[in-house]
């Protein structure tokens, strides 16, 4: 059977997301169109040729699965809903809000796709309070381009910069943060190759990118995977790079994390930043095993081939017997809402399991 599927996005980080699935359809010869919701979205899709602009189109496209990194979809679309993540459960909140954030069911999908057993527990025990939805422990499709792993090849130490976009969180507004790096950018003993949050401020960005030379470079981008594989350290504070970057069994230095994770060195004050890229590139063991433990919890999956298990899981989930599942809720509230954004109104909404017989 032709599947048609469609890759539903909203901002420009959900394109390394989406571009291996889309590349694992297209293997399978399947047909695939993306649609974003947002304007950053938008602008991000316009090298690609099969992107939908229009709501309408989408709905007259009738898939049989959508793909979403978003946290919600609309309920007039054809086609399995599945939730692929635009992140990992990173961790960087108290544990009651960012549980509740994380695991949150909204009622617009029909399967959950998860990275590993940190999140597949947590939507299983949803599941079991809300069955109108099933869970795939997958791995996640952006992290495919990751492996295999790779050691940076640089003789000199290369440090990759990332930041959140909330300001309490966000090491990109801190000025000591940004006069150290700076100074240390001068001394000619470290590379530093930077990445911010697209959501940040552009007059923060271009403050950064003032820090240009021989040795530090401001990259304007979201695929951070080639960066990753560049570098021996990263250095952030909450964002969910980390989890990505920790994938590589590299050494994570934090500023100002909300918590004091065992596998991240976490400082508090600008002037240890120079101490702790130094205890992180010396590798210790300690610190590296509390990394594989984590891991091994967030997404085990090592062989590059999460694309293929969502492909897997959304056809099996299509013709599967889905008697035991109920109806989606009515969510009326949140559809609303949804049509509003979208400028689409209409009555029709598709609740029930979405099934294709053989």
């Amino acid at each position: 059977m032709n599947y048609k599927f469609l890759i539903y996005v909203s901002y420009s980080y959900a394109l390394p997301i989406g571009n291996p699935l889309e590349g694992e359809i297209l293997k399978r010869g399947y047909e695939v169109k993306w649609f974003s919701d947002l304007e950053d979205g938008k602008k991000a899709l316009d090298s690609k040729d099969n992107v939908f602009d229009k709501i309408k189109d989408v709905v007259n496209y009738k898939p049989n699965v959508v793909l979403a990194a978003t946290d919600d979809v609309p309920d007039f679309i054809t086609g399995l809903k599945v939730q692929i993540f635009h992140g990992f459960f990173a961790q960087k909140r108290p544990e009651g809000n960012e549980k509740f954030a994380h695991f949150r069911i909204r009622g617009f999908f029909d399967l959950y796709c998860t990275q590993g057993p940190t999140s597949t527990n947590g939507f299983q025990k949803k599941q079991k309070l809300h069955p109108h939805f099933e869970v795939a422990e997958t791995g996640w499709s952006k992290v495919d381009p990751l492996f295999p792993i790779e050691k940076a090849d640089s003789t000199k130490p290369v440090i990759m910069i990332a930041s959140t976009f909330t300001k309490r969180l966000s090491l990109a507004y801190d000025d000591d943060v940004f006069n150290t790096i700076k100074n240390l950018s001068q001394t000619g003993e470290y590379e530093f190759k930077m990445v911010l949050h697209p959501k940040l401020p552009e007059e923060l960005k271009q403050k950064w990118q003032t820090l240009n030379n021989d040795n530090f470079t401001y990259y304007n981008t979201t695929d951070l995977i080639p960066l990753f594989k560049q570098s021996h350290i990263l250095f952030a504070d909450t964002t969910s790079a980390i989890q990505e970057y920790l994938l590589q069994l590299k050494p994570v230095v934090t500023f100002r994390h909300t918590f004091d994770h065992n596998y991240l060195i976490n400082i508090k004050k600008s002037q240890h930043i120079e101490d702790a890229f130094k205890k992180a590139l010396s590798q210790p063991k300690d610190l590296l095993d509390n990394v594989v433990n984590f891991v091994s919890e967030l997404h085990p999956f090592y062989d590059g081939k999460s694309s293929a298990r969502v492909i897997d899981a959304c056809i099996t989930q299509i013709q599967k017997d889905k008697s035991h599942l109920k109806n989606k809720p009515l969510n009326i509230i949140r559809k609303y809402k949804m049509r509003k954004r979208l400028g689409f109104f209409t009555l029709k909404s598709f609740n029930k399991p979405y099934s294709i017989k053989r």
